[in-house]
């Protein structure tokens, strides 16, 4: 599913009392999913200002909603290689090479992992939509790395919960700039739209009440170090829109060919995104209630930038 071109409508209220995602969900004719997605992302004002979900909204509030098209792409099965670390009934684990886009979107209709899934998997997921296909969580187009699939709805429900509860554990790998004081801490600063950039995400304080900025905590450890660089491991507790790169920029060292976060004459590494690979993905199985742990090499990117660095 693609969103585009925002058509605005008002809705003036009548009879208050409902939270605004409820009134959204009731007014404009959306899931109640869908009307808090739009109010996180600060697509719904009332009397001009943007509130959190949980407002009540009152008699003669004039509710505003931006509301974007809804765009289903007929997505096509194609034969493209894919890395596919294992596979049951069930789900299916994925390492997605750089410079692969997980499902379609405006521009990449084609050549991504869900074309690929869908000519190699028989059974996916129908959960997210006929666009995003066993899609369980994303990484960025540049990031390589570990995804987990659905094959079913019963599947992608229940690994659903384990993202959400944060019991689903995903670790990550990064060359950055300069070496952090401490060899091991965490990030915990909350992530929103950057409000003068809206391809961007930004930092924003950890007890921020703004709407559409939500919490977000990335934990670190430095494995090695180099001069201006660093090697470091990091795991997500949330999964916000380009965590770790927002969070590394944030304490000044930002993830080496970053294309939006990082400085690229700094580096001299031939890279074509940035050095950022998932490198492991634990959760517990949906039928057999075993826990489960799967870890990747690093790319080939990754070690040859590894390798100048030493």
């Amino acid at each position: 599913m693609v969103e585009e071109n925002d058509n605005i409508e008002t809705v003036l209220c009548e009879v208050g009392g409902d939270r605004l995602d409820v009134f959204v969900s009731n007014e404009f004719s959306v899931s109640r999913s869908r009307a808090s997605t739009l109010i996180n992302d600060t697509l719904v004002s009332v009397n001009g200002q943007v509130k959190k979900k949980n407002y009540i909204v009152q008699d003669g509030d004039f509710v505003e909603v931006s509301m974007p098209d809804i765009i289903e792409y007929d997505v096509q099965a194609e034969n493209l290689k894919i890395d596919i670390v294992y596979e049951d009934n069930d789900l299916l684990v994925v390492n997605k090479p750089q410079n692969m886009v997980v499902h379609p979107s405006p521009g990449h209709n084609s050549g991504t992992l869900v074309n690929a899934l869908m000519y190699h998997v028989k059974f996916l997921s129908s959960v997210n939509g006929v666009s995003r296909p066993g899609i369980l969580h994303r990484i960025d187009k540049d990031t390589s790395g570990l995804l987990l699939v659905a094959k079913n709805d019963k599947s992608h429900l229940f690994l659903s919960e384990q993202i959400k509860n944060h019991t689903l554990d995903r670790f990550y790998e990064a060359v950055v700039h300069g070496t952090p004081k401490e060899e091991k801490g965490f990030v915990n600063f909350s992530i929103g739209r950057d409000k003068k950039d809206r391809k961007k995400m930004a930092a924003y304080p950890a007890d921020s009440t703004q709407a559409g900025i939500r919490n977000a905590c990335t934990h670190y450890e430095v494995l090695d170090s180099f001069k201006n660089f660093s090697h470091i491991r990091l795991k997500l507790e949330t999964g916000r829109t380009h965590q770790i790169r927002v969070h590394m920029k944030a304490i000044g060292h930002p993830v080496v060919g970053d294309p939006l976060y990082s400085s690229p004459k700094l580096e001299s590494f031939g890279l074509q995104g940035q050095c950022l690979h998932a490198r492991a993905i634990g959760f517990i199985h949906p039928t057999t209630g075993e826990h489960m742990y799967f870890e990747s090499e690093l790319p080939d990117y990754f070690v040859k930038v590894l390798k100048k660095l030493k």
